[in-house]
C-alpha cells in the first residue's frame, strides 16, 4: 500500500458502518450483516492493485457489492435473514430500536427485489446503481420502490384477519360476477394499485393501474363473464384470493392485499408459466 491508499481512520469506520447498516436492513440480522460485510471486503482485496486504483468511488463499488451478495441471499430459500437477533450493529436507542423491528417485519413481506430497490435507494445509492445491482432497468426500478413504499405504507394499517380477508374476497368475487361496478369499487381503497402479470406471454396490461375507479373497470373487464369461464375464491400465498378458469383451465390467480377492511392491491397473474402448478392433473 502506497501512501495514496491511506485513508483517515474515521471515513474506514464511518464507511463499515454504512456497509453494515446496508447490509442490516436488507437482511435483517447483524450476523447476516458482519458476514456480507466480510465478504464485500474479502472480494475487494481479492482485485489486483491495479484494478483497485481504477475505481474512483470505493464506497460506491463496496455498497453495490455489498447488495448483489445481499440479493443473492435474498434469493435462496430461507436466505432472507429473518429470525432476527436483538439489537443492531449501531446500537440505536431503545424506541429506535422498536421503530427498527416494526420496519423490517415490514420489508420481510416484500419480494427480494422490492427490498432491494428500497433499502438500496433509502441509503441514498443512485437509481442507475440500484438498477444495476437488481439486474433491472431504471423504470423498472422505480416502479418496484414504488410498489414498496406503498406496501409499507400498508403494514402500518390495522391489520385484517383471516375472517375479514375471507368475507372480503367473497365480495369482490360476488361484485365481479355480477358485474356491480359500485360495490367494487367501494371494496377497494381509494389509492388501490393492481398489477397484472402476464410475462410477456398473454396480452395484459403492461403497468400498473391506479385507484378505485380504474382498477374496478380493469378487473370487470378482465373477468367479465363469458361462457366456459368462471371466478372462485381460494386460498392463494395462505389467504383468500381468486381463480378464474376458462374452460377448467386456470388463467388467472389474483392475491388480494388488505388494508383497514378494503383491498389495497391486486395482484393478477396471468402468465402461463407461472401457472402450471395450478394446472397440473
Amino acid at each position: 500500500m502506497d501512501q495514496g491508499d491511506a485513508v483517515p481512520i474515521a471515513e474506514l469506520l464511518e464507511e463499515r458502518r454504512f456497509l453494515l447498516d446496508v447490509a442490516y436492513w436488507m437482511l435483517g440480522s447483524p450476523g447476516a450483516a458482519e458476514s456480507v460485510v466480510d465478504e464485500t471486503y474479502r472480494r475487494w482485496y481479492e482485485l489486483s492493485d491495479t484494478a483497485r486504483r481504477q475505481i474512483t468511488v470505493p464506497r460506491s463499488w463496496l455498497t453495490k457489492t455489498a447488495g448483489r451478495i445481499c440479493l443473492g441471499r435474498l434469493v435462496l430459500p430461507g436466505g432472507s435473514g429473518t429470525g432476527h437477533e436483538e439489537g443492531h450493529p449501531t446500537q440505536p436507542a431503545d424506541a429506535e430500536e422498536e421503530a427498527g423491528r416494526v420496519v423490517l417485519n415490514a420489508l420481510e413481506s416484500l419480494s427480494p427485489a422490492e427490498r432491494a430497490v428500497f433499502v438500496l435507494h433509502a441509503f441514498g445509492m443512485p437509481p442507475g446503481t440500484v438498477a444495476d445491482i437488481v439486474g433491472r432497468t431504471e423504470p423498472e426500478v422505480a416502479e418496484l420502490a414504488d410498489r414498496a413504499r406503498h406496501w409499507l405504507r400498508m403494514q402500518r394499517s390495522r391489520p385484517t384477519t383471516a375472517q375479514q380477508q375471507d368475507a372480503l374476497a367473497r365480495a369482490v368475487r360476488e361484485a365481479c360476477v355480477t358485474g356491480d361496478g359500485e360495490r367494487l369499487a367501494s371494496l377497494l381503497r381509494s389509492d388501490v394499485t393492481a398489477f397484472f402479470d402476464g410475462g410477456g406471454k398473454v396480452r395484459a396490461l403492461t403497468g400498473p393501474v391506479h385507484g378505485s375507479r380504474q382498477v374496478t373497470q380493469s378487473l370487470l373487464t378482465l373477468l367479465a363473464r363469458r361462457p366456459r369461464t368462471s371466478l372462485t375464491t381460494h386460498s392463494v400465498n395462505g389467504r383468500t384470493g381468486l381463480v378464474a378458469r376458462y374452460d377448467r383451465q386456470v388463467a388467472a390467480v389474483i392475491s388480494l392485499d388488505v388494508a383497514d377492511d378494503h383491498v389495497a392491491q391486486v395482484w393478477v397473474i396471468l402468465n402461463p408459466d407461472k401457472l402450471r402448478s395450478w394446472n397440473r392433473p
